[in-house]
């Protein structure tokens, strides 16, 4: 263990003195603080999934029909495409 220590200990020092390696290893710091980011938002994305599914589900309560049949599963209608409202058109 400690050679295989020493040899990455070694490598690291090598890759100091190669040019652009600070570049490298400047932009891999940067897209492992930007995962850490993004994996924190899904995290929170997961309860707002939970409480989308309670609201729909009241929400078919007090529409009486009791079940979601209708209505497509909260993990589903999170991941579709998203409608944008059409622009009105100009007709002269």
């Amino acid at each position: 263990m400690e050679r295989l220590a020493d040899a990455g200990e070694e490598a690291i020092q090598r890759m100091g003195t190669v040019p652009g390696a600070d570049k490298l290893l400047g932009t891999v710091n940067s897209m492992r603080e930007r995962l850490d980011d993004v994996q924190k938002r899904v995290r929170g994305l997961e309860g707002l999934d939970k409480r989308l599914g309670a609201v729909e589900r009241r929400l078919d309560k007090l529409e009486g029909k009791g079940t979601s049949s209708t209505r497509k599963s909260s993990s589903a209608s999170s991941t579709t495409k998203r409608s944008t409202p059409k622009k009105p058109t100009s007709s002269s």
